[in-house]
């Protein structure tokens, strides 16, 4: 898959999520204000951050669809690990909002109305999200794409806080009001390790973490003629966009222009085995025959 193909298949499943994010959204908001249920709130709350972390995610992948130029020779890739931090970022803004509303509900108890109504737009809303979770995770590994991933994990997020809430319900209807904030308390908590596990993610790539294990570059990279070792392996970069450095050392001594056929050999079985893999530098080693013959004739 092409760049192109790449960043046009994230946005696409990106605006999808983000239309049924709405749509759950306004069902859980609406109806929660309307039986002042705090619970149903905060999911409403926790909602609407996975419908604004979908906007930022297709604004941070039009720009990270941008071409390289002179400032940014390696292109824009990294602005789709900077939008999945703003979604980490939205989601302590929820926790804060929720731990707020929770502590004002402690000091001013109130009884939410619990109705059938209530489970039956719970269900459905839940039915949804694990729909929207399922198909986002599976084309954010399908085409390894950071955010989608991150965006998966914050909407799955969400399943597990409207279940809590469901059973929240329950726990009130036997007249526990008291389960309710509660209940929103636990919520903030899943949310902020959801938060926290974007970040760890994220952090990954931006800090140069290795993106393949060398072990595998080398297999790959050794299986080329004429190589006979390679070393000083280094990858970076986010799961679909990876870079690759690297030296070798050749079998015998080539003239430069053999050589130099055989490091693009080396670059075209990287990218063929991998397509991830974006650019790979090849550093030729000196051949350590001609130098070893070139000192015995010195001495």
């Amino acid at each position: 898959m092409d760049d192109k193909e790449y960043y046009s298949t994230v946005k696409r499943v990106l605006i999808i999520v983000l239309a049924l994010n709405i749509l759950v959204t306004l069902a859980k908001g609406l109806y929660g204000w309307y039986t002042n249920s705090l619970s149903m709130i905060s999911d409403s709350i926790h909602s609407f951050f996975d419908s604004t972390s979908n906007i930022i995610g297709i604004v941070g992948i039009i720009i990270a669809s941008r071409p390289p130029d002179i400032r940014h020779p390696y292109g824009h890739s990294k602005y789709e690990t900077f939008a999945s931090l703003g979604i980490a970022i939205l989601l302590f803004i929820t926790c804060f909002e929720i731990l707020q509303s929770a502590m004002d509900r402690f000091l001013n108890p109130t009884t939410p109305e619990i109705s059938i109504i209530s489970f039956l737009i719970m269900g459905i809303t839940i039915a949804i999200n694990i729909g929207v979770s399922v198909y986002e995770n599976r084309k954010g590994h399908e085409i390894k794409s950071n955010i989608l991933i991150a965006d998966s994990l914050h909407t799955r997020s969400d399943i597990y806080v409207s279940l809590a809430v469901v059973l929240g319900f329950f726990v009130i209807q036997l007249g526990y009001v008291i389960a309710d904030p509660i209940i929103a308390i636990i919520i903030a908590i899943l949310i902020a390790k959801m938060g926290f596990e974007i970040i760890k993610e994220s952090s990954g790539v931006l800090l140069d973490k290795t993106a393949i294990d060398k072990e595998i570059i080398k297999e790959i990279v050794n299986s080329n003629r004429g190589v006979e070792d390679s070393h000083k392996i280094r990858t970076r970069g986010s799961a679909s966009h990876i870079y690759v450095d690297l030296h070798i050392i050749l079998d015998s001594c080539y003239s430069l222009d053999e050589a130099h056929i055989i490091a693009h050999e080396v670059e075209n079985s990287l990218k063929s085995r991998i397509p991830e893999i974006k650019d790979v530098v090849v550093h030729l080693d000196p051949c350590e025959n001609q130098n070893q013959e070139q000192t015995g004739t010195n001495n």
